[in-house]
Protein backbone atom coordinates (compact mmCIF):
# COMPACT_ATOMS: atom_id res chain seq x y z
CA UNK A 1 0.00 0.00 0.00
CA UNK A 2 1.52 3.30 -1.12
CA UNK A 3 0.15 6.27 0.83
CA UNK A 4 2.90 8.81 0.23
CA UNK A 5 0.71 11.27 -1.67
CA UNK A 6 -2.18 11.00 0.79
CA UNK A 7 0.11 11.49 3.78
CA UNK A 8 1.78 14.50 2.18
CA UNK A 9 -1.57 16.15 1.40
CA UNK A 10 -2.98 15.39 4.85
CA UNK A 11 0.13 16.75 6.52
CA UNK A 12 -0.09 19.90 4.39
CA UNK A 13 -3.75 20.37 5.39
CA UNK A 14 -2.88 20.08 9.07
CA UNK A 15 -0.11 22.65 8.66
CA UNK A 16 -2.54 24.98 6.88
CA UNK A 17 -4.96 24.43 9.76
CA UNK A 18 -2.18 25.46 12.14
CA UNK A 19 -1.53 28.70 10.23
CA UNK A 20 -5.23 29.54 9.98
CA UNK A 21 -5.62 28.65 13.66
CA UNK A 22 -2.90 31.12 14.64
CA UNK A 23 -4.59 33.81 12.56
CA UNK A 24 -7.97 32.93 14.06
CA UNK A 25 -6.57 33.39 17.56
CA UNK A 26 -5.93 37.04 16.74
CA UNK A 27 -9.68 37.67 16.52
CA UNK A 28 -10.68 35.14 19.15
CA UNK A 29 -11.91 32.31 16.91
CA UNK A 30 -11.99 28.76 18.33
CA UNK A 31 -10.41 25.90 16.41
CA UNK A 32 -13.66 24.23 15.29
CA UNK A 33 -14.59 26.58 12.40
CA UNK A 34 -10.93 26.78 11.34
CA UNK A 35 -10.67 23.01 10.87
CA UNK A 36 -14.01 22.95 9.05
CA UNK A 37 -12.93 25.74 6.70
CA UNK A 38 -9.70 23.91 5.83
CA UNK A 39 -11.71 20.77 5.15
CA UNK A 40 -14.14 22.76 3.01
CA UNK A 41 -11.26 24.24 0.99
CA UNK A 42 -9.81 20.78 0.33
CA UNK A 43 -13.15 19.09 -0.29
CA UNK A 44 -13.26 17.24 -3.64
CA UNK A 45 -16.80 18.65 -4.00
CA UNK A 46 -15.51 22.23 -3.97
CA UNK A 47 -12.51 22.38 -6.29
CA UNK A 48 -11.28 25.64 -4.75
CA UNK A 49 -7.89 24.37 -3.73
CA UNK A 50 -5.03 22.59 -5.52
CA UNK A 51 -4.97 20.01 -2.71
CA UNK A 52 -8.10 17.90 -2.37
CA UNK A 53 -8.70 14.91 -0.18
CA UNK A 54 -11.32 12.17 0.06
CA UNK A 55 -12.96 12.07 3.48
CA UNK A 56 -13.11 8.28 3.32
CA UNK A 57 -9.34 8.18 3.85
CA UNK A 58 -9.63 9.42 7.43
CA UNK A 59 -13.12 8.24 8.34
CA UNK A 60 -11.92 5.85 11.08
CA UNK A 61 -9.63 8.50 12.60
CA UNK A 62 -12.56 10.94 12.53
CA UNK A 63 -14.66 8.40 14.44
CA UNK A 64 -11.90 8.20 17.06
CA UNK A 65 -12.17 11.99 17.27
CA UNK A 66 -15.91 11.80 17.82
CA UNK A 67 -15.45 9.12 20.49
CA UNK A 68 -12.78 11.12 22.34
CA UNK A 69 -14.83 14.33 22.18
CA UNK A 70 -17.73 12.64 23.96
CA UNK A 71 -15.44 10.58 26.21
CA UNK A 72 -13.83 13.76 27.55
CA UNK A 73 -17.24 15.39 27.90
CA UNK A 74 -18.26 12.56 30.23
CA UNK A 75 -14.89 12.59 31.96
CA UNK A 76 -15.20 16.30 32.82
CA UNK A 77 -18.78 15.99 34.06
CA UNK A 78 -18.82 17.15 37.68
CA UNK A 79 -21.16 14.74 39.46
CA UNK A 80 -20.67 16.25 42.91
CA UNK A 81 -21.51 19.73 41.64
CA UNK A 82 -24.58 18.42 39.85
CA UNK A 83 -26.04 16.36 42.69
CA UNK A 84 -25.30 19.01 45.32
CA UNK A 85 -27.21 21.65 43.31
CA UNK A 86 -29.46 19.40 41.25
CA UNK A 87 -32.67 21.37 41.78
CA UNK A 88 -31.26 24.76 40.80
CA UNK A 89 -29.26 23.33 37.89
CA UNK A 90 -32.19 21.37 36.48
CA UNK A 91 -34.48 24.40 36.64
CA UNK A 92 -31.88 26.72 35.06
CA UNK A 93 -30.51 24.32 32.44
CA UNK A 94 -33.85 22.64 31.85
CA UNK A 95 -35.65 25.91 31.13
CA UNK A 96 -32.88 26.94 28.73
CA UNK A 97 -33.04 23.63 26.84
CA UNK A 98 -36.85 23.50 26.89
CA UNK A 99 -37.20 26.93 25.27
CA UNK A 100 -34.59 26.22 22.60
CA UNK A 101 -35.73 22.65 21.90
CA UNK A 102 -39.45 23.45 21.63
CA UNK A 103 -38.99 26.37 19.23
CA UNK A 104 -36.25 24.49 17.36
CA UNK A 105 -38.61 21.56 16.79
CA UNK A 106 -41.31 23.91 15.51
CA UNK A 107 -38.71 25.50 13.23
CA UNK A 108 -37.73 22.04 11.95
CA UNK A 109 -41.32 21.26 11.02
CA UNK A 110 -41.64 24.70 9.40
CA UNK A 111 -38.64 23.94 7.17
CA UNK A 112 -40.63 20.96 5.91
CA UNK A 113 -37.87 18.42 5.32
CA UNK A 114 -39.53 15.65 7.32
CA UNK A 115 -40.33 14.61 10.89
CA UNK A 116 -37.00 12.91 11.64
CA UNK A 117 -35.18 15.82 10.05
CA UNK A 118 -37.12 18.21 12.32
CA UNK A 119 -35.91 16.27 15.36
CA UNK A 120 -32.31 16.56 14.16
CA UNK A 121 -32.66 20.29 13.39
CA UNK A 122 -34.09 20.88 16.88
CA UNK A 123 -31.06 19.17 18.42
CA UNK A 124 -28.66 21.10 16.21
CA UNK A 125 -30.11 24.47 17.23
CA UNK A 126 -30.92 23.71 20.88
CA UNK A 127 -27.62 22.92 22.61
CA UNK A 128 -24.41 24.86 23.11
CA UNK A 129 -20.88 23.74 22.39
CA UNK A 130 -19.37 22.81 25.76
CA UNK A 131 -15.87 23.01 24.27
CA UNK A 132 -16.30 26.56 22.94
CA UNK A 133 -18.17 27.77 26.04
CA UNK A 134 -15.53 26.50 28.46
CA UNK A 135 -12.68 27.82 26.33
CA UNK A 136 -14.25 31.28 26.07
CA UNK A 137 -14.78 31.51 29.82
CA UNK A 138 -11.09 30.79 30.35
CA UNK A 139 -9.73 32.99 27.57
CA UNK A 140 -11.96 35.95 28.49
CA UNK A 141 -10.95 35.66 32.17
CA UNK A 142 -14.56 35.21 33.31
CA UNK A 143 -14.21 32.20 35.58
CA UNK A 144 -14.66 34.51 38.60
CA UNK A 145 -17.76 36.26 37.21
CA UNK A 146 -21.05 35.87 39.05
CA UNK A 147 -22.82 34.33 36.05
CA UNK A 148 -20.13 31.71 35.35
CA UNK A 149 -21.50 29.02 37.74
CA UNK A 150 -24.90 29.49 36.09
CA UNK A 151 -23.38 29.09 32.59
CA UNK A 152 -21.44 25.99 33.59
CA UNK A 153 -24.58 24.63 35.26
CA UNK A 154 -26.50 24.98 32.00
CA UNK A 155 -23.76 23.11 30.11
CA UNK A 156 -23.85 20.31 32.74
CA UNK A 157 -27.59 19.85 32.24
CA UNK A 158 -27.05 19.99 28.48
CA UNK A 159 -24.58 17.10 28.81
CA UNK A 160 -27.24 14.98 30.48
CA UNK A 161 -29.80 16.06 27.92
CA UNK A 162 -27.42 15.07 25.10
CA UNK A 163 -27.11 11.58 26.60
CA UNK A 164 -30.88 11.12 26.74
CA UNK A 165 -31.48 12.83 23.41
CA UNK A 166 -28.94 10.70 21.55
CA UNK A 167 -30.53 7.56 23.02
CA UNK A 168 -33.89 8.64 21.61
CA UNK A 169 -32.44 9.78 18.28
CA UNK A 170 -30.61 6.47 17.87
CA UNK A 171 -33.93 4.61 18.03
CA UNK A 172 -35.82 7.12 15.86
CA UNK A 173 -33.16 6.93 13.13
CA UNK A 174 -33.15 3.12 13.13
CA UNK A 175 -36.06 3.04 10.63
CA UNK A 176 -38.05 0.82 12.98
CA UNK A 177 -41.79 1.43 12.57
CA UNK A 178 -43.50 -1.29 14.66
CA UNK A 179 -44.43 0.03 18.09
CA UNK A 180 -43.15 -2.82 20.30
CA UNK A 181 -39.68 -3.06 18.74
CA UNK A 182 -39.37 0.72 19.18
CA UNK A 183 -40.41 0.46 22.84
CA UNK A 184 -37.97 -2.42 23.31
CA UNK A 185 -35.07 -0.44 21.83
CA UNK A 186 -35.91 2.59 23.97
CA UNK A 187 -36.04 0.38 27.05
CA UNK A 188 -32.61 -1.09 26.27
CA UNK A 189 -31.20 2.37 25.62
CA UNK A 190 -32.48 3.83 28.89
CA UNK A 191 -31.44 0.75 30.84
CA UNK A 192 -27.92 1.23 29.49
CA UNK A 193 -28.02 4.89 30.59
CA UNK A 194 -29.30 4.03 34.07
CA UNK A 195 -26.73 1.27 34.62
CA UNK A 196 -23.81 3.43 33.52
CA UNK A 197 -24.96 6.46 35.54
CA UNK A 198 -25.38 4.18 38.58
CA UNK A 199 -21.86 2.77 38.20
CA UNK A 200 -20.52 6.30 37.77
CA UNK A 201 -22.25 7.46 40.94
CA UNK A 202 -21.47 4.57 43.30
CA UNK A 203 -18.93 2.29 41.63
CA UNK A 204 -15.95 4.59 41.19
CA UNK A 205 -13.73 2.85 43.74
CA UNK A 206 -14.35 -0.56 42.15
CA UNK A 207 -13.57 0.69 38.65
CA UNK A 208 -10.39 2.32 40.01
CA UNK A 209 -8.93 -1.14 40.60
CA UNK A 210 -8.66 -1.64 36.83
CA UNK A 211 -6.12 1.17 36.57
CA UNK A 212 -3.50 -0.04 39.03
CA UNK A 213 -0.48 0.48 36.83
CA UNK A 214 2.33 3.02 36.86
CA UNK A 215 3.07 2.46 33.20
CA UNK A 216 1.62 5.46 31.31
CA UNK A 217 1.67 3.59 28.02
CA UNK A 218 -0.48 0.72 29.31
CA UNK A 219 -2.63 3.19 31.24
CA UNK A 220 -3.35 5.12 28.03
CA UNK A 221 -4.06 1.97 26.05
CA UNK A 222 -6.54 0.88 28.74
CA UNK A 223 -8.71 4.01 28.85
CA UNK A 224 -8.56 4.52 25.07
CA UNK A 225 -9.54 0.89 24.56
CA UNK A 226 -12.47 1.29 26.94
CA UNK A 227 -13.60 4.45 25.13
CA UNK A 228 -13.52 2.73 21.73
CA UNK A 229 -15.09 -0.49 23.06
CA UNK A 230 -17.99 1.30 24.73
CA UNK A 231 -18.44 3.39 21.61
CA UNK A 232 -18.98 0.11 19.80
CA UNK A 233 -21.26 -1.24 22.54
CA UNK A 234 -23.34 1.93 22.34
CA UNK A 235 -23.66 1.49 18.60
CA UNK A 236 -24.72 -2.16 19.00
CA UNK A 237 -27.32 -1.23 21.63
CA UNK A 238 -28.75 1.48 19.41
CA UNK A 239 -27.69 4.51 21.46
CA UNK A 240 -24.86 5.54 19.06
CA UNK A 241 -21.11 5.28 19.56
CA UNK A 242 -20.99 8.85 20.85
CA UNK A 243 -23.20 8.17 23.86
CA UNK A 244 -21.37 4.92 24.66
CA UNK A 245 -18.11 6.89 24.82
CA UNK A 246 -19.75 9.60 26.93
CA UNK A 247 -21.01 7.09 29.49
CA UNK A 248 -17.69 5.28 29.95
CA UNK A 249 -16.08 8.72 30.30
CA UNK A 250 -18.64 9.47 33.00
CA UNK A 251 -17.70 6.25 34.81
CA UNK A 252 -13.94 6.84 34.58
CA UNK A 253 -14.46 10.41 35.74
CA UNK A 254 -15.74 9.00 39.03
CA UNK A 255 -12.47 7.14 39.70
CA UNK A 256 -9.46 8.45 41.61
CA UNK A 257 -7.54 8.44 38.32
CA UNK A 258 -9.71 11.09 36.70
CA UNK A 259 -7.02 13.80 36.68
CA UNK A 260 -4.42 11.47 35.18
CA UNK A 261 -6.81 10.24 32.47
CA UNK A 262 -7.77 13.82 31.66
CA UNK A 263 -4.11 14.87 31.48
CA UNK A 264 -3.29 12.09 29.00
CA UNK A 265 -6.53 12.20 26.98
CA UNK A 266 -6.81 15.94 26.28
CA UNK A 267 -3.97 16.02 23.71
CA UNK A 268 -5.46 12.93 22.08
CA UNK A 269 -8.89 14.58 21.99
CA UNK A 270 -7.46 17.71 20.37
CA UNK A 271 -5.57 15.78 17.68
CA UNK A 272 -8.30 13.26 16.83
CA UNK A 273 -10.96 15.96 17.24
CA UNK A 274 -9.17 18.01 14.59
CA UNK A 275 -9.57 15.05 12.22
CA UNK A 276 -13.29 14.88 13.03
CA UNK A 277 -13.91 18.55 12.17
CA UNK A 278 -11.57 18.42 9.17
CA UNK A 279 -13.37 15.33 7.90
CA UNK A 280 -16.76 17.01 8.28
CA UNK A 281 -15.49 19.96 6.25
CA UNK A 282 -14.34 17.53 3.56
CA UNK A 283 -17.90 16.19 3.23
CA UNK A 284 -19.32 19.67 2.63
CA UNK A 285 -20.13 21.01 -0.80
CA UNK A 286 -20.12 24.81 -0.86
CA UNK A 287 -22.41 24.84 -3.90
CA UNK A 288 -25.15 23.33 -1.71
CA UNK A 289 -25.06 26.24 0.74
CA UNK A 290 -27.35 28.26 -1.52
CA UNK A 291 -30.08 25.61 -1.12
CA UNK A 292 -30.07 26.00 2.67
CA UNK A 293 -29.14 29.68 3.00
CA UNK A 294 -32.58 30.94 4.03
CA UNK A 295 -33.22 28.13 6.59
CA UNK A 296 -29.74 28.71 8.04
CA UNK A 297 -30.25 32.47 8.34
CA UNK A 298 -33.62 31.80 9.95
CA UNK A 299 -32.01 29.35 12.39
CA UNK A 300 -29.27 31.87 13.24
CA UNK A 301 -31.83 34.62 13.92
CA UNK A 302 -33.98 32.22 15.94
CA UNK A 303 -30.98 31.14 18.02
CA UNK A 304 -30.03 34.74 18.82
CA UNK A 305 -33.57 35.71 19.83
CA UNK A 306 -34.16 32.57 21.90
CA UNK A 307 -30.85 32.93 23.69
CA UNK A 308 -31.62 36.54 24.57
CA UNK A 309 -34.88 35.43 26.19
CA UNK A 310 -33.47 32.27 27.77
CA UNK A 311 -30.30 34.03 28.99
CA UNK A 312 -32.25 36.76 30.77
CA UNK A 313 -34.72 34.25 32.21
CA UNK A 314 -31.97 32.02 33.59
CA UNK A 315 -30.18 35.07 35.00
CA UNK A 316 -33.43 36.14 36.69
CA UNK A 317 -33.88 32.64 38.14
CA UNK A 318 -30.41 32.89 39.64
CA UNK A 319 -31.06 36.44 40.93
CA UNK A 320 -28.47 38.02 38.65
CA UNK A 321 -28.67 41.27 36.73
CA UNK A 322 -29.34 42.00 33.04
CA UNK A 323 -25.62 42.29 32.24
CA UNK A 324 -25.07 38.76 33.57
CA UNK A 325 -27.91 37.61 31.31
CA UNK A 326 -26.24 39.23 28.30
CA UNK A 327 -22.90 37.60 29.17
CA UNK A 328 -24.66 34.23 29.40
CA UNK A 329 -26.56 34.80 26.15
CA UNK A 330 -23.55 35.52 23.95
CA UNK A 331 -21.50 32.62 25.34
CA UNK A 332 -24.21 29.96 25.39
CA UNK A 333 -25.29 30.68 21.81
CA UNK A 334 -22.09 29.09 20.45
CA UNK A 335 -22.79 25.90 18.54
CA UNK A 336 -20.24 23.30 17.53
CA UNK A 337 -19.43 19.63 17.95
CA UNK A 338 -22.88 18.30 18.93
CA UNK A 339 -24.52 19.85 15.86
CA UNK A 340 -21.93 18.18 13.65
CA UNK A 341 -22.39 14.84 15.43
CA UNK A 342 -26.12 14.97 14.68
CA UNK A 343 -25.43 15.85 11.04
CA UNK A 344 -23.04 12.88 10.84
CA UNK A 345 -25.77 10.62 12.24
CA UNK A 346 -28.22 11.93 9.66
CA UNK A 347 -25.89 10.81 6.85
CA UNK A 348 -25.79 7.20 8.06
CA UNK A 349 -29.58 7.23 8.60
CA UNK A 350 -30.24 8.35 5.02
CA UNK A 351 -32.04 11.56 5.98
CA UNK A 352 -32.50 14.57 3.73
CA UNK A 353 -29.07 15.45 2.33
CA UNK A 354 -29.66 19.12 3.05
CA UNK A 355 -29.10 18.45 6.76
CA UNK A 356 -25.31 18.30 6.24
CA UNK A 357 -24.86 21.67 4.49
CA UNK A 358 -27.42 23.16 6.88
CA UNK A 359 -25.44 22.02 9.93
CA UNK A 360 -22.11 22.98 8.36
CA UNK A 361 -23.10 26.52 7.42
CA UNK A 362 -25.01 27.04 10.67
CA UNK A 363 -22.05 25.97 12.82
CA UNK A 364 -19.61 28.03 10.75
CA UNK A 365 -21.69 31.17 11.23
CA UNK A 366 -22.43 30.59 14.92
CA UNK A 367 -18.89 29.58 15.88
CA UNK A 368 -17.43 32.65 14.15
CA UNK A 369 -19.93 35.28 15.30
CA UNK A 370 -20.40 33.80 18.79
CA UNK A 371 -16.85 34.29 20.16
CA UNK A 372 -16.65 37.80 18.71
CA UNK A 373 -19.88 38.80 20.45
CA UNK A 374 -18.79 37.09 23.67
CA UNK A 375 -15.57 39.10 23.74
CA UNK A 376 -17.62 42.32 23.46
CA UNK A 377 -20.52 41.44 25.75
CA UNK A 378 -19.68 44.20 28.24
CA UNK A 379 -19.78 46.82 25.48
CA UNK A 380 -23.01 45.33 24.11
CA UNK A 381 -24.53 45.49 27.59
CA UNK A 382 -23.43 49.10 28.04
CA UNK A 383 -25.19 50.09 24.81
CA UNK A 384 -28.38 48.07 25.41
CA UNK A 385 -28.73 48.84 29.11
CA UNK A 386 -27.41 52.38 28.72
CA UNK A 387 -25.09 51.78 31.60
CA UNK A 388 -23.77 55.03 33.00
CA UNK A 389 -20.13 55.49 32.37
CA UNK A 390 -17.95 55.88 35.38
CA UNK A 391 -17.27 59.53 36.07
CA UNK A 392 -13.80 60.48 35.05
CA UNK A 393 -11.54 60.75 38.07
CA UNK A 394 -10.64 64.24 39.05
CA UNK A 395 -7.31 65.50 37.80
CA UNK A 396 -4.66 64.26 40.22
CA UNK A 397 -2.55 66.82 41.98
CA UNK A 398 0.14 67.99 39.65
CA UNK A 399 3.74 67.95 40.73
CA UNK A 400 3.79 71.78 40.77
CA UNK A 401 0.85 71.92 43.20
CA UNK A 402 2.52 69.43 45.52
CA UNK A 403 5.73 71.43 45.45
CA UNK A 404 3.85 74.69 46.11
CA UNK A 405 2.08 73.23 49.15
CA UNK A 406 5.33 71.84 50.56
CA UNK A 407 7.07 75.19 50.03
CA UNK A 408 4.19 77.04 51.72
CA UNK A 409 4.43 74.79 54.77
CA UNK A 410 8.22 75.22 54.90
CA UNK A 411 8.08 79.01 54.55
CA UNK A 412 5.47 79.21 57.25
CA UNK A 413 7.74 77.39 59.68
CA UNK A 414 10.78 79.45 58.69
CA UNK A 415 8.96 82.78 59.16
CA UNK A 416 7.34 81.76 62.39
CA UNK A 417 3.84 81.33 60.99
CA UNK A 418 2.75 77.90 62.29
CA UNK A 419 -0.91 78.46 61.32
CA UNK A 420 -0.02 78.91 57.63
CA UNK A 421 2.30 75.90 57.74
CA UNK A 422 -0.41 73.79 59.36
CA UNK A 423 -3.01 74.82 56.76
CA UNK A 424 -0.69 73.95 53.87
CA UNK A 425 0.20 70.59 55.42
CA UNK A 426 -3.44 69.69 56.04
CA UNK A 427 -4.29 70.59 52.45
CA UNK A 428 -1.47 68.39 51.16
CA UNK A 429 -2.65 65.44 53.30
CA UNK A 430 -6.26 65.97 52.20
CA UNK A 431 -5.30 65.96 48.51
CA UNK A 432 -3.17 62.84 48.94
CA UNK A 433 -6.00 60.94 50.67
CA UNK A 434 -8.49 62.00 47.99
CA UNK A 435 -6.13 60.82 45.25
CA UNK A 436 -5.66 57.48 47.04
CA UNK A 437 -9.42 56.96 47.36
CA UNK A 438 -9.91 57.66 43.67
CA UNK A 439 -7.20 55.16 42.75
CA UNK A 440 -8.85 52.49 44.89
CA UNK A 441 -12.23 53.14 43.28
CA UNK A 442 -10.74 52.67 39.83
CA UNK A 443 -9.62 49.13 40.67
CA UNK A 444 -13.16 47.94 41.31
CA UNK A 445 -15.19 46.55 38.44
CA UNK A 446 -18.47 48.53 38.19
CA UNK A 447 -20.52 45.45 37.31
CA UNK A 448 -19.11 42.85 39.67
Amino acid sequence: MHLGEELAILGALLLIAYVFGRLGKLIGLPAIPVYMLVGLLASPHTGWFPLNFDSGRIELIAIFGLILLLFNLGLEFDQDEFFSNAGRLIVSGGSYILVNMAVGLAFGFWVGWGTREALIIAGITATSSSAIVTKLLIELNRLANKETPMILGVTVVEDIFIAIYLAIVGVVLSNETAIWPVIGKLAVSFLFLVVMFTIARWGGKWVSRLFRTKDDELFTILFFGLAVAFGGIGELLGVTDAIGAFLIGLVLGATKYRSKIEHLSLPMRDVFGAFFFLNFGLTLNASEFSTVLMPVLGAVLMTFLLNIIAGQFVAWLNKLGPQAGINATVILQNRGEFALILATLSISAGLDKRIVPFAGLYVLIMSIIGPILAANSQKIGAVILRTKKKPKPQRPIMAEENIALVEAATEGLEHGEPAAASTAAERLIEQAMQQSDEASARTRDPEY
